[in-house]
């Protein structure tokens, strides 16, 4: 089996960043009214900003495919051309379409030359499921490189037009009618924008990271959906798709928007997460006072404390002074957000050969968690 590094990390976030009293502006107003979760959100949150591909009249400047493919596009160096390319894996929660695939749309918009594609799709864990195809597809010696993507255009899918039948709908019933909090929810939660890796069979630059293992953990065996899109949950807590709602229906109740179940969050999320992360560890026999930067994805700043006390509680806590996030200030960018700490860790000048990274990330869809263990040479 062949040793594989990621040998770089790009980025690109669109536009300027858009501050906290700034998203309805960029968003628009339910219903021609200010929401009520918002302060209270964005409050337990801690995001101060986060980026759209949205221009000032709320028009979109950037399709998916294109942010991914300017985050690739700034991987390339003295090092790596995108003519040398050989597997172009992305992952996105967001695809700009149905059909085809996120990562043929990329690919056509590269213009390079035949290369072998995989498309992710899920919630946050696509990032990494994208990244473990790369990885397993040079440690297997498929291939000598891959890009790997992590990408997300959610603002579109934000917009308060997209809720603008349902909001009538319910005005028909009530005086004053409120979109179901789990829609809400995210509008004041989510961003745009994209990563990239480059992984290589051999070191080169400044800063390679070897990944040593990567492992991915699910719970749907066991728990109902939490996050969806395309479909909404039934009393039995299963998920009717929006092929099985009349088109009309499709307006009226904003199938196609994205939603979270709180309650359910709040209750599983970091049980799971701190189990698959002791049970990771244990399986590769790595001590958490060895990790010298601890990487987590999560949603908001309010699982922050409660992430590293139930660390804690499992016997794998990690001290904060250890811990990378850059949430506060480039917001919950879903898949992309894994590959946007690590992006900016990796070109900070904080690395030095030997230290060790744990990379985490949870994905509340039906609960899943992705792990990866990276060492500088």
């Amino acid at each position: 089996m062949v040793d594989v590094y990621i040998t770089g990390a790009a980025k690109f976030l669109p536009n300027k960043a858009v501050a906290n009293d700034e998203i309805e502006q960029k968003l628009g107003l339910i219903n021609g009214k200010l929401s009520r979760a918002k302060n209270i959100i964005l409050r337990n949150n801690k995001i101060k900003q986060r980026y759209y591909a949205l221009d000032d009249k709320g028009n979109s400047t950037h399709s998916n495919a294109a942010i991914t493919k300017i985050a690739i596009e700034n991987l390339q160096n003295k090092h790596f051309n995108l003519q040398e390319l050989q597997v172009l894996s992305c992952g996105t929660s967001t695809p700009d379409q149905l059909l085809p695939s996120h990562a043929a749309m990329v690919h056509g918009l590269l213009k390079n030359h035949s290369v072998e594609l995989n498309s992710s799709s899920g919630v946050c864990c696509a990032g990494m499921n994208s990244l473990k195809y790369g990885y397993l597809s040079i440690k297997s010696g498929n291939s000598e490189n891959a890009v790997c993507t992590g990408s997300e255009k959610v603002s579109t899918w934000l917009q308060a037009d997209r809720f603008k039948h349902e909001a009538e709908n319910l005005k028909k019933i009530e005086e004053q009618p409120i979109i179901a909090f789990q829609k809400d929810f995210l509008r004041w939660m989510l961003s745009d924008g994209a990563g990239a890796f480059l992984l290589q069979n051999k070191p080169a630059g400044e800063v390679s990271l070897k990944i040593e293992w990567m492992d991915t953990y699910s719970y749907a065996y066991e728990l109902e959906p939490c996050m969806y899109a395309g479909g909404d949950k039934q009393s039995n807590g299963e998920l009717k798709p929006w092929n099985d709602y009349k088109t009309e229906e499709w307006l009226e109740k904003s199938v196609l928007s994205i939603k979270q179940d709180v309650k359910l969050l709040d209750e599983h999320i970091l049980e799971k997460g701190a189990l698959s992360m002791k049970e990771a560890l244990k399986k590769h026999q790595v001590n958490p006072k060895d990790i010298t930067y601890f990487l987590p994805h999560v949603s908001s700043g309010y699982f922050v404390d409660k992430l590293h006390d139930k660390l804690y509680d499992f016997e794998i806590g990690i001290p904060k002074q250890h811990w990378f996030m850059n949430l506060p200030y480039v917001g919950n960018v879903g898949s992309a957000s894994i590959y946007l700490m690590l992006e900016e860790l990796m070109n900070s000048g904080k690395l030095k050969k030997g230290d060790k990274l744990l990379l985490s990330v949870p994905e509340s869809g039906r609960f899943s968690y992705a792990y990866a263990y990276l060492t500088v040479v």
